[in-house]
């Protein structure tokens, strides 16, 4: 009877800290989908003599596209906020001239002007840092 106790102990302790764990992880990936996606359309840069791509994604012999084979997943989900919207998805909202995410949105946001890459999402992660963020780290 004590050794199921402790065992119920145990699992009631552990499964919060898995869950956590878990939107860790996928803040670790959506970071590193944002690096990805930073290095492609640098390359674009590179390979255009400065002129960033205005989209990120289209077909064609050169576009973004050739660096990088599909737009990743923003992975977090928004689980440490209350009533949040869920940001994950690759859908891509395309603005001007340094805008930033606003809103409780989901997917990327990319501006063409500077290259700048976020998540389209003002939701806080597990270290009570903006979504939006990861694209200046």
């Amino acid at each position: 009877m004590i050794v199921v106790a402790i065992i119920g102990i145990l699992a009631a302790i552990a499964i919060p800290r898995f869950a956590q764990m878990l939107e860790k992880s996928k803040e670790g990936a959506t970071k590193g989908n944002i690096g990805a996606m930073k290095s492609a359309s640098e390359i674009y840069y590179g390979n255009w003599q400065g002129l960033w791509p205005t989209t990120l994604w289209s077909s064609g012999s050169f576009s973004f596209s050739q660096n990088l084979d599909n737009i990743p997943q923003v992975k977090v989900t928004g689980a440490f906020v209350a009533t949040s919207k869920n940001p994950s998805g690759n859908l891509v909202t395309y603005t001007a001239f340094l805008g930033t995410p606003t809103s409780r949105l989901s997917g990327w946001l990319y501006d063409s002007t500077g290259g700048y890459i976020f998540v389209n999402s003002t939701v806080h992660d597990s270290q009570n840092m903006s979504y939006s963020f990861y694209g200046f780290q």
